[in-house]
């Protein structure tokens, strides 16, 4: 067997482009350091709107080929960003894009809303015994915005990583394996509203026409639960071209962005996280800037604050 990297990080995600959005610059990072970097899309999100109008023909109520065509944009996506680890949740096409909440498709066979929680956690739980991560990324219980994949990406993350240390759970899916620190997507307010501010000046020299809003931004909370940041910024032309390969999406201007909606919003080179699990690397009150700091070469968290699930 090849030996792991020292530092393994899994990031799990609901669609193709959620990972570039929030985690872009934090991957390209950790990435060119040499960590292992994976990443599970739990569907090939093929309820997706469609921006450019040569692709529209691929939307679901046409085509339905859009997951198909996203796949080649994940994997090109992955490629800017230095990521060579790259998965579906059970395989490809495994769950279906469950589309936005209270739509029919959320009850739809193999949609990924409907699907039994520790079902799907055993997908992952394989991934996790192989890989080994010391350090697992998800969003926060309301997924970031309240998509439905995004909630339902939380739970499976979060029961995956409990059901991966249990000696007890499948022998099959390999040697337990418990994750040292789980962190959830966050972005502190007092940037967040900073950035805005600095998006209004700069908007009329963009192609978009209108801004976004504070509340657009997935997984905005109060500064002080913030634990960590990532300091991306000589990564964040690697973030940009991620998140351009994803094309159905997302249009990249410059330092700003639009979804399918065309509000333009900042591109974030700084990305914030909560620690919930594990032991912080850093005195209560200073924001880590290493999602793996506290944690030693065997892998385990070292002394240091404990975090819940709370996020208390």
């Amino acid at each position: 067997m090849t030996e792991q990297p020292a530092r393994r990080l899994l990031l799990v995600h609901a669609h193709p482009d959620d990972e570039s959005i929030n985690n872009g610059a934090t991957m390209a990072k950790y990435a060119a350091e040499g960590a292992r970097v994976t990443v599970v899309t739990c569907t090939l999100g093929e309820e997706g709107e469609v921006i450019p109008p040569s692709l529209a023909h691929l939307t679901a109520d046409r085509e339905n080929a859009l997951g198909a065509h996203r796949i080649g944009e994940l994997a090109a996506a992955m490629k800017e960003l230095g990521v060579a680890d790259h998965r579906f949740l059970g395989g490809t096409g495994r769950y279906r894009d469950s589309g936005m909440m209270g739509l029919e498709q959320n009850h739809r066979s193999g949609a990924f809303w409907a699907a039994d929680v520790d079902e799907a956690a055993a997908h992952l739980v394989e991934v996790i015994r192989e890989v080994r991560p010391q350090v697992l990324v998800t969003y926060d219980p309301d997924g970031g915005y309240g998509h439905p994949d995004h909630i339902q990406a939380h739970r499976v993350a979060m029961r995956a990583a409990d059901l991966a240390a249990e000696p007890a759970f499948r022998a099959d899916l390999g040697e337990p394996h418990t994750v040292a620190k789980v962190y959830w997507n966050r972005a502190p307010r007092s940037v967040v509203e900073e950035r805005f501010r600095w998006l209004a000046g700069v908007l009329g020299e963009s192609p978009f026409t209108a801004a976004a809003t504070v509340a657009d931004v997935p997984g905005v909370t109060d500064d002080e639960r913030v634990t960590a940041e990532i300091d991306g910024r000589d990564f964040g032309a690697a973030k940009a071209a991620a998140m351009r390969a994803h094309a159905t999406q997302i249009e990249v201007s410059g330092p700003l962005f639009a979804l399918s909606n065309g509000l333009a919003q900042p591109i974030f080179d700084v990305e914030y996280y909560e620690l919930v699990r594990g032991g912080a690397g850093a005195v209560r009150g200073v924001r880590e800037t290493d999602l793996f700091a506290g944690i030693d070469a065997a892998g385990a968290a070292g002394p240091g604050t404990t975090a819940t699930e709370g996020g208390k």
